[in-house]
C-alpha cells in the first residue's frame, strides 16, 4: 500500500504494456535465458526469464510503496544490464515513464534534462557514484533484491488507478535546437506497435543471442532490449569498457556466444584496422549471423571489407527516428553489388508507410527526384515534452488526404525514390546530424560555446576526414579588442555540459563568418579554413 492508503496502478496483463510484451516468454519459458551480461568477478552471468520477472517484481513492490502517480517520471541512470532493464519493467507495470540517462553524461546536462521533465524519482544502480541531484527529487538504488530508498520522493496526491496503452512508456531526450535537450514522449502502444512491425522483417528466433552496444539514453539500447525479449531471445548487453578495444570486444562476442551485433557502423571501424584476422575466424567459424546497424552512414569500403570478413552473416541497414523508434528495415546484399553506390532504406516495417512530398507539398512520384520523407506509423511519439510548437512542426496533416484528421510525421529527411518504389537517404535538411549514431542538432553546440566568455559567435558543423569518421568542428569570432579564447579552454568548457560526441574536436577563431549571397553563414568556405 502506499502512503496515501491507494493501492498503485498496474498494467493489465490483457492490454499492450512493455512489461506485458517483453516478459511473455518468462510464461512461456521461464528457465531460458533472457540477459547475458558481465559478471562482477570478470566472468559472466546468466539471468533467466523467470528471474528477470522476479526482479522486476522486487523493483514493482519497492516503487508501489512510494505513492507515486501515474504518469511520474523517472530517471533511470545506468548502463544497460538486466537490473536496468527490470527497472524500467517495473516502471512500465506501474505506469511511470522511465527518462533513460547514462553515467557518462555531465553533471550540468543530466541537471537540466532535470530541470525539464521535473522527474519524482531518481534511481541509479548500487554502484553508481552520481551525486548532487536536487532536494525536490526522491532518490534510490536499484539491484537484484529491488530498491533502496535514500530520500523519500515529495508526497503527491493519487488520482489515476489504471495504465493504459496510451500512458507513456519513456521519454527520451536528445539535442535540441534552442540549445536544450529536447524530450520524445513515447507510449507503450507506440513502442509496442513499431515491435511488431518489425517482427516480420525476421531478424532473430528465440534461439538468438543479441549483442547490443548502445547506451542506455540513446533509443537503439530501447530497440535491442525489445527486439530480443520481445521473440524471447537473449540481451547481451557489451560493457563499454570492452567496446572501445576491439580485442576486448570480439572475444566478449565469442565468449557470450552473440549471434547478433546492433551497433552504429563505427564500431566497427577499429576492428577493421586492428583486428581483421581475429574477426575472419569468426566468420569462418560462422557464430555472428547477423550485423544490424543504423545512426549513421556506413562508409562502402568499409562495409564492403567487413562482409569479405564474415561472408556467411546477414547485414541489415536500420533507418528512422527517435519519434518512431525506427521506420525501415532493409536487407543488404552480401556481398554488396559492385555498382552500388548509396545504400537502400527499402519500405517502411509492417503496419507503416513512407511517403516523398516535394518543396510544392505534393507526392513524389519519379525516381531519382529528391523530397522529404513523411512517415505514417502506428509507432508515432505523443510529442515533444512540454513542447507543443515543436510538435506541430513535425506531426502534420496526411498530404494526401488532409480531411482525414491522420497525422503523419514529417522526418525532415531527404531522400529519392528507386525503380522499385524503395528509398535512398541523402540527409537532412536542417542543421541535424548524426554523430556515432547520436542525433545532434548543431544549434544547441553553438549556444553552449556562444556562453563561453568572449565569444560573440559560434559555428558548428561536420567535416569530412579521410577515415570516415565525422569530425565535429567550431568556428568562433570574439569581440575587437579582446583575446582570443583558447580552444583547450572552449573545449573543456562544452565537455562541463554536453554529452562527448556533441563536444568540438577542433575551435578556430575566425575575424568574421563569410556570407552567402542569400546572408547566410558560408559553410562551405568555413570549411576550406580546415582543408587549407
Amino acid at each position: 500500500m502506499s502512503p496515501n492508503g491507494a493501492r498503485p496502478a498496474r498494467a493489465h496483463a490483457s492490454v499492450d504494456n512493455l512489461r506485458t510484451y517483453l516478459l511473455a516468454a518468462a510464461r512461456r519459458a521461464p528457465d531460458r535465458p533472457a540477459v547475458i551480461q558481465a559478471a562482477a568477478d570478470g566472468g559472466l552471468e546468466t539471468v533467466t526469464y523467470g528471474e528477470l520477472e522476479r526482479r522486476v517484481d522486487a523493483c514493482v513492490e519497492g516503487l508501489g510503496a512510494l505513492g507515486l502517480e501515474v504518469g511520474d517520471r523517472v530517471i533511470l541512470e545506468s548502463d544497460t544490464n538486466a537490473d536496468a532493464v527490470a527497472t524500467l519493467l517495473a516502471c512500465a507495470t506501474l505506469g511511470l515513464p522511465f527518462v533513460p540517462t547514462s553515467p557518462e553524461v555531465p553533471d550540468e546536462r543530466l541537471l537540466t534534462i532535470i530541470d525539464s521533465a521535473e522527474p519524482a524519482l531518481y534511481l541509479q544502480s548500487a554502484h553508481g557514484k552520481r551525486t548532487g541531484i536536487p532536494e525536490s527529487v526522491g532518490t534510490a538504488r536499484f539491484g537484484p533484491e529491488g530498491l533502496t530508498v535514500e530520500r523519500q520522493p515529495l508526497p503527491r496526491v493519487r488520482r489515476r488507478r489504471v495504465v493504459t496503452p496510451l500512458d507513456t512508456a519513456y521519454i527520451t531526450f536528445t539535442s535540441g535546437t534552442t540549445g536544450r535537450p529536447k524530450g520524445v514522449v513515447m507510449s507503450h502502444r507506440g513502442v509496442i506497435a513499431f515491435l511488431r512491425g518489425a517482427e516480420a522483417a525476421e531478424l532473430i528466433t528465440s534461439e538468438d543471442r543479441v549483442a547490443g552496444t548502445s547506451p542506455l539514453q540513446f533509443d537503439f539500447a530501447l530497440f535491442d532490449i525489445g527486439l530480443a525479449l520481445g521473440h524471447g531471445a537473449t540481451l547481451v548487453p557489451v560493457p563499454r569498457d570492452r567496446l572501445n578495444w576491439p580485442r576486448r570486444f570480439l572475444s566478449y562476442l565469442r565468449d557470450t556466444g552473440a549471434t547478433q551485433v546492433d551497433s552504429v557502423p563505427s564500431v566497427w571501424r577499429p576492428v577493421l584496422q586492428h583486428e581483421p584476422d581475429m574477426l575472419a575466424e569468426m566468420g569462418q567459424e560462422g557464430i555472428l549471423r547477423r550485423i544490424a546497424f543504423s545512426g549513421e552512414n556506413f562508409p562502402l569500403e568499409e562495409l564492403r571489407r567487413l562482409q569479405e570478413l564474415l561472408p556467411k552473416a546477414h547485414f541489415t541497414n536500420g533507418y528512422g527516428a527517435t519519434e518512431t523508434m525506427a521506420a525501415s528495415i532493409t536487407e543488404v546484399p552480401n556481398p554488396l553489388p559492385a555498382e552500388t553506390e548509396r545504400l537502400s532504406i527499402g519500405y517502411a516495417v509492417a503496419g507503416a508507410e513512407m511517403l516523398l512530398v516535394g518543396p510544392d507539398g505534393g507526392p513524389v512520384d519519379e525516381p531519382g527526384v529528391l523530397g522529404e520523407i513523411y512517415l505514417r506509423s502506428p509507432s508515432l511519439f505523443s510529442g515533444y515534452w512540454n513542447d507543443p510548437e515543436a510538435t506541430r512542426a513535425v506531426v502534420v496533416p496526411d498530404p494526401l488526404n488532409p480531411r482525414s484528421g491522420q497525422l503523419v510525421f514529417k522526418t525532415g529527411d531527404l531522400a529519392s525514390m528507386g525503380q522499385e518504389g524503395e528509398l535512398y537517404f541523402h540527409g537532412r535538411a536542417d542543421s541535424q546530424v548524426q554523430i556515432r549514431g547520436n542525433r545532434v542538432e548543431l544549434g544547441e553546440v553553438e549556444r553552449r560555446i556562444g556562453q563561453f566568455d568572449g565569444i560573440t559567435g559560434a559555428v558548428a558543423m561536420i567535416l569530412p576526414r579521410p577515415d570516415g569518421d565525422p569530425l565535429l568542428h567550431a568556428f568562433v569570432t570574439c569581440a575587437p579588442d579582446g583575446p582570443a579564447p583558447d580552444a583547450k579552454a572552449v573545449v573543456a568548457f562544452c565537455r562541463a555540459a554536453l554529452p562527448a560526441y556533441m563536444v568540438p574536436q577542433g575551435v578556430r577563431v575566425v575575424d568574421v563568418f563569410p556570407l552567402t549571397v542569400n546572408g547566410k553563414v558560408d559553410r562551405a568556405a568555413l570549411a576550406a579554413h580546415v582543408a587549407s
